[in-house]
């Protein structure tokens, strides 16, 4: 079957943090503050790069020390305090990246459907885009019971089936290779950006097509011939 060159995405799937919010800062400090209660070492900003992405549980096995991050009891029992110490400070610091309002403004001129998928706890992840971005997406999924994490591509298949898309109607954009990772399995078309938590190398070995900038990049390419549609020749 040949391609349809004016078939268009029909929609997108953001990934939350390091996406479209730089949240870094605020889950750092709620960790290092569960590890300082708990008598542990704390860690720098930069180190939480690479401890974030995976959801709160492996966030808190990464921030532990080693002798302690194989006792799940043990740190769920951290995670717990994280979600309260979270819950107090998760809009400290927590802005949206420059440029992503206004390219969230103009996908909704275009009448795209917008979804996001988070590692984030689920309330946690209902909570925060209300805040931020009040009635720009159609659904927010975070991690929830009975739905396995990313990169697992049932949250994502989920969010095409309730739009009612296929998979291939969607791009994906995410700052990780756990983002990048759902988005194949998913089939859906793996976007990333670099204004996020990781490099742009990582990125690419997960299977990214398109590498972008700044979320304005995203305009361009929605119109750009290997963005169109996912099909054979």
């Amino acid at each position: 079957m040949g391609c349809d060159k004016k078939m268009l995405f029909k929609g997108v799937v953001f990934d939350l943090d390091g996406t479209l919010l730089n949240s870094l800062e605020d889950l750092a400090d709620s960790t290092n503050t569960v590890l300082a209660r708990l008598g542990f070492p704390c860690h720098e900003l930069e180190k939480y790069n690479y401890f974030v992405g995976d959801g709160m549980f492996n966030l808190l096995r990464r921030a532990l020390p080693a002798e302690r991050q194989e006792d799940n009891d043990f740190i769920k029992k951290c995670v717990v305090a994280m979600k309260e110490e979270y819950s107090k400070h998760w809009s400290d610091k927590t802005r949206p990246y420059h440029g992503v309002m206004d390219l969230l403004r103009i996908l909704r001129k275009k009448e795209l459907k917008l979804a996001v998928l988070s590692n984030k706890p689920h309330e946690f992840t209902q909570v925060v885009v209300e805040k931020y971005f009040p009635g720009h997406f159609d659904l927010a999924f975070g991690e929830r019971s009975g739905i396995p994490r990313k990169p697992d591509p049932q949250g994502a298949l989920a969010i095409a089936e309730a739009m009612q898309l296929t998979p291939a109607e969607f791009l994906y954009l995410g700052d990780t290779n756990t983002d990048m990772r759902t988005a194949v399995a998913a089939g859906m078309f793996p976007v990333g950006v670099l204004w996020g938590f990781r490099s742009a190398e990582e990125i690419l070995a997960a299977g990214a097509k398109v590498l972008i900038e700044h979320p304005s990049e995203l305009l361009k390419s929605l119109n750009y011939p290997s963005f169109q549609g996912h099909c054979t020749t």
